[in-house]
């Protein structure tokens, strides 16, 4: 752990060290918490200050704030590397060893698909199942039952309608935007009577925001982050909540991103 050195000023390319780091949408530990990173995930250093960093992720072009202790650095030479070698995570959790110790990551982290690799100058370890059961889309989305609603959150721990549909689409290789009325500009829109499981429906407020979205799945269900992660109805009109009896969120449109479930 002595050997690990804090980002400098100089250093402008990164990675998320821990398995989740909030990322704020000012410098402080009592700002909104707008996004996270899950291990792994690169970014880039937009402004430069201690303890606190802006940053852009790569992934997504997300920007905020996060603690500069939550980050290592990469050459521009390491950076391209792990951006083309890295895989997603497919388990629910996975412990790892890491050059600081034990860690346990999240589903959707960046690792790799071999027992040890290498992360800039980092070297990790980990189990690697001989084989893993390619799941569908909707079989992954059903995993993560119950995990809690949490505002800016996109990992197993605590989670939001937009980080849990774009969690989903990650680890099927399409990389979505982060919030749910930026993820509605993509794909073709389906009109109801035509949608399936595995289009993306959205909803709007009264002004006509886009304000959340969740994933069809069988029997006119519809699988979202909404206090948690939970099953309901869907009509032309928007979900129905049968805990509450009413309906819940107002359906703005759907549209199809994968031609699979």
């Amino acid at each position: 752990m002595n050997n690990l050195k804090l980002i400098t000023e100089k250093q402008k390319l990164c990675f998320c060290m821990v398995s989740v780091a909030p990322l704020r949408n000012d410098s402080n530990d009592s700002a909104e918490i707008v996004s996270q990173l899950l291990f792994g995930e690169p970014v880039e250093v937009v402004f430069f200050s201690e303890p606190w960093v802006k940053i852009r992720t790569i992934l997504d072009g997300y920007e905020g704030f996060m603690d500069i202790k939550h980050l290592l650095p990469l050459t521009e030479k390491e950076f391209k590397k792990w951006l083309n070698e890295f895989s997603y995570q497919r388990e629910f959790t996975k412990l790892i060893t890491t050059p600081w110790g034990k860690q346990l990551t999240s589903q959707g982290s960046l690792i790799s698909n071999e027992e040890n690799f290498k992360i800039g100058e980092f070297i990790f370890s980990q189990q690697v199942e001989e084989k893993i059961e390619r799941k569908s889309p909707i079989e992954m989305a059903k995993e993560l039952l119950n995990v809690p609603y949490l505002w800016g959150g996109k990992s197993v721990y605590g989670i939001d309608c937009s980080g849990f549909v774009q969690l989903i689409f990650r680890l099927y290789d399409f990389n979505l935007p982060r919030d749910a009325y930026q993820q509605a500009e993509i794909g073709e829109l389906i009109e109801f009577q035509d949608s399936k499981p595995g289009d993306l429906a959205y909803f709007m407020n009264k002004s006509g925001k886009i304000i959340h979205v969740g994933i069809l799945i069988e029997n006119s269900n519809i699988i979202h982050a909404s206090g948690r992660i939970r099953i309901d109805e869907l009509s032309e009109s928007g979900i129905y909540n049968a805990d509450y009896y009413k309906e819940t969120h107002q359906i703005h449109s759907i549209k199809r991103i994968l031609n699979h479930t």
